[in-house]
């Protein structure tokens, strides 16, 4: 699990946007690129080459 001091700093490669952190798979997800970044070992791999393309939400929230 990330440490809360970590996530403070952590931001997307991609925009510099804020991340959200999901548990299950433990990834974090920038949310303006759609991108869910992993996290393996506890180390986050912050590559866009790496990261997952999420699709856009649908609905309101």
């Amino acid at each position: 699990m990330i440490k809360d001091e970590l996530m403070e700093i952590l931001v997307c490669p991609q925009c510099k946007g804020k991340l959200d952190r999901r548990e299950e798979p433990e990834t974090l997800i920038c949310r303006r690129c759609l991108l869910a970044y992993p996290v393996r070992e506890d180390i986050p791999v912050m590559l866009v080459e790496e990261a997952e393309k999420l699709a856009p939400a649908t609905g309101c929230d």
